[in-house]
């Protein structure tokens, strides 16, 4: 195996110009979503709507998910499949049907707990000029992990600067 070593005129990574602001507002507000079951909710417009209303301008988007057998990912929002497979990837990551000792609230609570784990429950996005700087294949998504239908509810902060 060889290894490059870059010279300081041939840097391989390039960072743009800083932008410093100072934050001078936090606005908060909470989201509820109702889930049909496991799969993958975008609340992408719900965030943009937040940031909207919120007259932010730079800064950051928060948010956290109020509950832990469910998470906030960012993920593709152009092939539906890709929220299918994974789906599937985490069904087989944390198969159905194992023996728990927590399973008071069913046989797919501790499941959805574990994949709550794997994936995280809270998210931050970049914001500049009032945009969401998401990837431009990028939705935020809940993604639900019990079965039945659920009331979940969503922390969305903006900390920064006006409009």
């Amino acid at each position: 195996m060889s290894i490059r070593h870059h010279t300081e005129s041939e840097t391989p990574h390039q960072l743009s110009e800083l932008v410093s602001a100072t934050a001078e507002v936090v606005t908060t507000a909470t989201l509820v979503v109702r889930t049909l079951g496991p799969g993958f909710t975008e609340i992408t417009d719900d965030a943009a709507r937040f940031i909207a209303a919120a007259g932010a301008k730079d800064g950051a988007l928060l948010l956290y998910l109020r509950h832990s057998s469910a998470s906030l990912v960012i993920q593709e929002n152009a092939d539906p499949d890709v929220r299918a497979d994974l789906l599937t990837a985490l069904n087989r990551l944390v198969p159905p049907g194992q023996d728990w000792r927590h399973d008071t609230e069913g046989p797919d609570d501790m499941p959805s707990h574990v994949k709550a784990m794997l994936t995280g429950v809270s998210l931050h996005v970049p914001v500049s000029e009032g945009a969401l700087l998401l990837g431009h294949w990028q939705g935020i998504y809940l993604a639900e992990h019990r079965t039945p239908r659920r009331r979940r509810e969503i922390v969305l902060q903006f900390i920064g600067t006006r409009r």
